[in-house]
């Protein structure tokens, strides 16, 4: 096997077994599957195009991280997560903030996801755009899938509780695409240069400008 494979195998096979883990009797199955359904439809995708287009260490390790963040969110619901619960009391918190975790690594991953696809792809011509974009991208998928959200209490009702995870914050919507802001700036200005140095070495990008 080609050692460049080797860890994006590895990393996206412990996700699928964090994914397989999940299903096993979750606290809600309709839940879990509207929350596990990302990360599967993701390794639907990178799966099949890998040879085609093989993706940096940095991004298959965010994407993975991601998947499990989601797996856990499935299983228990995000407003039942222990990890939330612990952290909540320890801190005295109002409510568990697994889901706020969740919305930040749905800015943090996206944003390297589009940074990619963006400079190998030679997507953006002009750097004064470049950022720009990429968060405009990032804010659309939140608030596509806050429209999800939406569109799923609109259908299932009170059975959509457990997915929505509110907890009773009438500004959660606007919270969770903040929270998702905040990730995208932040892996724009810590990853940067990590990202373009494993850019670099999988081949030349195509920078903007």
């Amino acid at each position: 096997m080609n050692p460049r494979d080797r860890y994006p195998l590895i990393v996206f096979a412990l996700a699928s077994a964090v994914i397989v883990w999940s299903a096993i009797r979750p606290f809600d199955l309709l839940t879990w599957f509207l929350e596990v359904l990302p990360a599967i439809a993701g390794l639907a995708i990178i799966l099949p195009t890998w040879r085609r287009f093989p993706l940096t260490p940095l991004l298959c390790t965010l994407i993975a991280l991601h998947m499990i963040l989601l797996a856990v969110g499935g299983h228990y619901t995000y407003a039942r997560v222990p990890a939330g619960d612990w952290v909540r009391d320890w801190l005295g918190l109002s409510r568990n903030h697994y889901d706020r975790l969740g919305h930040f690594a749905q800015g943090l991953v996206p944003a390297i996801i589009a940074r990619e696809l963006f400079l190998r792809l030679g997507v953006v011509a002009r750097r004064g755009w470049f950022n720009y974009l990429i968060l405009s991208a990032c804010l659309a998928v939140s608030a596509l899938y806050e429209l999800i959200e939406w569109t799923t209490a609109l259908v299932l009702g009170e059975s959509s509780d457990s997915f929505l995870g509110t907890q009773g914050d009438v500004w959660d919507t606007q919270t969770d695409m903040f929270v998702c802001l905040v990730g995208a700036v932040s892996s724009l200005v810590l990853l940067r240069a990590w990202h373009d140095q494993q850019l670099r070495a999988l081949r030349p990008p195509q920078s903007p400008g």
